[in-house]
């Protein structure tokens, strides 16, 4: 098992914590990686947007001067795109559903990859705990300078779980924690740091942030998500 550092909020190690080695030793074809970031941004996109052609515009038809005896080229009407207020040639239109399906497996095994590069290049930590009294963004800014971060910084917290059973059959439910919102409110005149559950995390937020904060509770929802075997029997101690 491979051991990452701790922190507390004031940037102090107290101590390591154990990681899977399915982190450390993750491996992903490079092209499926590219294929999930590139799916993740299709998926953004709104697709809404609308313009009117020619037939579509509402104008007078009269025609703008004469067709002969001006010397002027003969124009139609006040509706062709050469015209202020006319018609858009070849504009966008709102198209079908262009939502592209991101294989459950790929998508855990990118996001499985993407964590074990961080740990490999030594730009992962793992947080005691988020839970703070009150906001204070000042305690988060001392946190970063002590640990020398100051280019974009994702921090991952975890969610609640509760234990529910209907009908002879047990499942695991998720619920808001609460107990992130100080520390959400403490990084928002923070820029380009960033706050995201576990379970809601995605590989572009993984590309694109320098350095990864996890406390050490997220790090087991992560291993129960994205390694197979964790996976069960954690639900089996729970």
């Amino acid at each position: 098992m491979a051991t990452l550092k701790k922190y507390n909020l004031d940037g102090a190690e107290v101590g390591e914590v154990e990681i899977n080695d399915l982190f450390v030793s993750a491996e992903a074809n490079s092209q499926a990686v590219k294929d999930y970031i590139v799916a993740l941004r299709e998926n953004k996109r709104q697709w809404s947007a609308s313009t009117k052609g020619r037939s579509e515009v509402k104008h007078t038809t009269k025609k703008p001067h004469p067709q002969k005896g001006t010397g002027r080229a003969r124009q139609g009407s006040f509706v062709a795109p050469q015209f202020r207020g006319g018609g858009i040639v070849f504009g966008p239109k709102p198209k079908f559903d262009q939502h592209v399906r991101i294989n459950k497996k790929e998508r855990q095994a990118a996001i499985r990859f993407l964590i074990g590069e961080k740990i490999r290049q030594g730009k992962l930590r793992i947080l005691e705990t988020t839970a703070m009294d009150a906001p204070k963004t000042k305690r988060v800014v001392e946190l970063l300078k002590k640990c020398e971060l100051s280019k974009r910084v994702l921090f991952l917290g975890e969610s609640t779980l509760i234990k529910m059973e209907t009908e002879g059959r047990t499942a695991i439910a998720t619920v808001k924690n609460s107990k992130h919102d100080n520390f959400k409110k403490s990084l928002s005149n923070l820029q380009k740091i960033e706050f995201s559950l576990a379970q809601n995390v995605n590989g572009y937020d993984l590309m694109v942030a320098k350095d990864l904060f996890v406390t050490e509770e997220a790090v087991k929802e992560l291993e129960r998500w994205l390694c197979g075997s964790a996976c069960c029997s954690a639900i089996n101690e729970a």
